[in-house]
């Protein structure tokens, strides 16, 4: 059975850097949760982040792939540097990822961790440009394809294929 990594705040944690939960009520998420194919995770809670933690985006609406480059920090709306977290948070979503097989993951849109589609532009004023956060940029680049809340019927698409 196919695994699938899904962001724990979807799962009704509360995670978030607002201390809350972005819980799902789809169908098809509750469907694989009641399959044992879920494995919640946050990357910035694994990262070493308290709950709550200031809002955090991308310098420059960068994206993960920069950050991971070394050429982007991640910044906390207090002004703190919290790239170390970040990067450590996605280094611990891969190794979770790797150990249970996981080739789909499920994660939250506009996360400067788990943004599939867009991040926020780095500049604190709930601007999104496109790209992805820096867990989904690892995870990618490592052959996890990653989708987010909103394309569910496309993972479940992608999980049959990989299932056939």
């Amino acid at each position: 059975m196919e695994r699938i990594l899904v962001s724990a705040c979807l799962m009704g944690r509360r995670v978030r850097y607002d201390g809350g939960a972005k819980t799902s009520a789809d169908r098809r998420l509750a469907a694989w949760r009641d399959e044992g194919r879920l494995v919640p995770f946050c990357p910035e809670v694994e990262g070493g982040l308290p709950t709550p933690r200031p809002a955090a985006e991308i310098e420059g609406g960068a994206g993960g792939a920069a950050v991971l480059a070394g050429a982007a920090r991640v910044l906390a709306a207090d002004g703190s540097d919290v790239t170390a977290e970040f990067l450590s948070g996605a280094q611990a979503a891969l190794a979770v990822a790797r150990s249970f097989g996981i080739r789909l993951a499920v994660l939250k849109e506009g996360s400067p961790s788990c943004g599939a589609l867009a991040v926020y532009d780095g500049t604190f004023r709930g601007r999104r440009t496109p790209g992805q956060g820096v867990t989904t940029a690892l995870l990618e680049a490592n052959g996890i394809r990653v989708f987010t809340e909103d394309q569910l019927a496309e993972a479940a698409d992608h999980l049959r294929a990989l299932e056939a």
